[in-house]
């Protein structure tokens, strides 16, 4: 998986194991990034519908969860990526824009991404290998960048990987069938199937995923948009449209209670933390308010995101500023009849994911 914001890889088995002891069928992943959790839920025999408004998100999903990796010829995939890595570098817009105007990727790593992603472009759009082979690519730069995970900026020295050169890989496909679903889960929402198990995971704050993940928007659409300040991020991330409410202070503890009021689940898991702008006593009211019967809490000691470790810097590189925590309490909030809460808390191995206690 790409490296990402918000990342829930050490709750995911958690999560898997609450889907387990409910004894759920069907699950939809509400905001699904890099589609983690779907992919754990799929993998324990779920059908799972992934949604979010990323338009990278949607490539991932289309790979990893609406891919049947029993319907896909591995042989005609790997042929095809490898006549890929076998193009000559072909500078671009990529090479110009993210190594040359900033220190994202080493420019031979930027114009084998642009030869590639041109190629994608050519001979496999509207394929079913296209999202395989347009997330291959995204890994592959991944393993290759020169940031914090963050594409808010670069690091002021080359990062060791970014001295590797660019592999595409086979990614790891799920046996089973999946959809995806494009779009704002405020407007999307209702489209949802209603299913068992729904998982939500949103933003916690004020910083957004369109911006910190800028390059990977532009790849996917491959758009050569206009780029601004050192960061070259694209020119809509002035857009309002590109602003999500969840990042608004003022306007996403009502929209959220709006959400959970919306969907169409038996079950409801919420992950949230406490840095977020709501409490961890209101967001349960809003779970009751929704109309379950029960909700339980788990807690989990868990690191900050990386930026948070390394400490804060302005554009030219300076630390500015001090870090005032490394750790944070990620909440998973289970809502629900009492009968499948209480299977999903004492079923649950929370010491696969740290300190876990009921609160």
């Amino acid at each position: 998986m790409i490296k990402y914001l918000g990342s829930k890889r050490t709750l995911v088995p958690v999560l898997g194991e609450i889907a387990t002891h409910v004894g759920a069928r069907t699950a939809v992943d509400l905001f699904t990034g890099t589609t983690r959790v779907a992919q754990e839920l799929k993998r324990r025999g779920l059908q799972v519908t992934a949604t979010d408004v990323a338009t990278y998100s949607q490539v991932l999903s289309d790979c990893y969860i609406a891919t049947d990796a029993t319907t896909v010829d591995l042989g005609e995939l790997d042929d095809e990526l490898a006549r890929l890595a076998a193009l000559p570098p072909e500078p671009g817009y990529f090479t110009r824009t993210f190594c040359e105007e900033a220190r994202y990727f080493q420019p031979k790593n930027g114009a084998r991404v642009d030869a590639i992603r041109n190629a994608l472009a050519a001979d496999h759009l509207g394929s079913p290998l296209f999202p395989i082979l347009l997330t291959s690519l995204m890994l592959a730069a991944d393993r290759v960048d020169s940031t914090t995970g963050l594409q808010m900026a670069y690091l002021k020295e080359w990062a060791p990987r970014a001295h590797q050169d660019l592999e595409l890989r086979r990614p790891d496909l799920l046996p089973g069938t999946g959809a995806t679903v494009a779009g704002d889960v405020m407007e999307t929402v209702g489209l949802l199937p209603t299913v068992d198990l729904m998982y939500v995971d949103p933003p916690y704050n004020q910083h957004r995923y369109f911006t910190n993940y800028h390059i990977w928007e532009t790849l996917v659409r491959w758009d050569e948009p206009a780029a601004y300040g050192i960061a070259r991020k694209r020119i809509d991330s002035r857009d309002p449209s590109t602003r999500s409410v969840f990042n608004s202070k003022r306007e996403m503890p009502g929209a959220f209670a709006d959400l959970l009021g919306r969907v169409r689940a038996e079950v409801v898991v919420v992950s949230y933390n406490d840095e977020s702008w709501v409490s961890a006593e209101d967001l349960t009211g809003m779970l009751h308010a929704a109309g379950h019967e029960m909700v339980q809490v788990l807690g989990f000691d868990s690191k900050r995101y990386v930026g948070a470790q390394i400490g804060i810097f302005n554009p030219s590189g300076e630390k500015v500023g001090r870090v005032s925590r490394l750790r944070n309490v990620e909440y998973v909030f289970v809502a629900g009849p009492a009968d499948k809460v209480e299977a999903a808390v004492q079923g649950a191995d929370v010491s696969r994911a740290g300190a876990g206690v009921v609160l």
